[in-house]
């Protein structure tokens, strides 16, 4: 599982994670709960798809603007 704590642009985070469709890694939205949202990945390196998430983020044209923290880990 991946957490994704922002307080903004959480729509486009979601559209963006989900709409990812390169390599091996693909993300699933779960929920959220206030500034906290949660994605599955069907990557087993959990560190490497919270990376590949931070990348995608960070690349986005609002990405450089935002401060945004990811966890990995969990119960699912």
């Amino acid at each position: 599982m991946i957490i994704i704590n922002s307080a903004q642009k959480q729509s486009e985070i979601i559209d963006l994670l989900t709409s990812y469709d390169q390599g091996d890694t693909r993300f699933t939205f779960g929920d959220r709960a206030g500034m906290r949202l949660r994605f599955t990945t069907n990557q087993p390196d959990e560190h490497a798809a919270g990376q590949t998430a931070r990348e995608l983020i960070k690349a986005a044209p609002w990405g450089k603007t935002i401060y945004f923290t990811i966890t990995t880990g969990g119960p699912a």
